[in-house]
């Protein structure tokens, strides 16, 4: 009889037990993108006679040059977003499982 009466108050015993809320890493600074440099506009360009012709073409090869590591930033700093974006969610998710061990 005893074991009948265990069995029946753990079945109707509430259960409030919660797993354990995990907190969410953010990602390591260390992957964030470095955003490439302009090159420095020489000061002719501006001028009213214009650059020399191998000062233009260095800039304009400095211009190429930074267009180029665009692609790849761009792709790095969306990978690094969708880390961050994750981290965002990952934290709303552990506020909610805290919220809900007070409970």
């Amino acid at each position: 009889m005893s074991r009948t009466v265990l069995a029946a108050l753990l079945l109707l015993t509430p259960v409030t037990a919660h797993a354990a809320c995990t907190a969410p890493m953010p990602p390591p600074a260390s992957e964030k993108p470095v955003k490439p440099a302009l090159p420095q506009k020489p000061a002719c360009l501006d001028a009213k006679g214009g650059c020399p012709g191998w000062e233009a073409y260095t800039y304009n090869d400095g211009i190429k040059a930074y267009n180029a590591q665009l692609g790849p930033y761009r792709t790095g700093a969306e990978a690094y977003a969708r880390k961050l974006k994750a981290y965002a969610d990952g934290s709303v998710a552990y506020a909610n499982c805290e919220m809900q061990s007070l409970q």
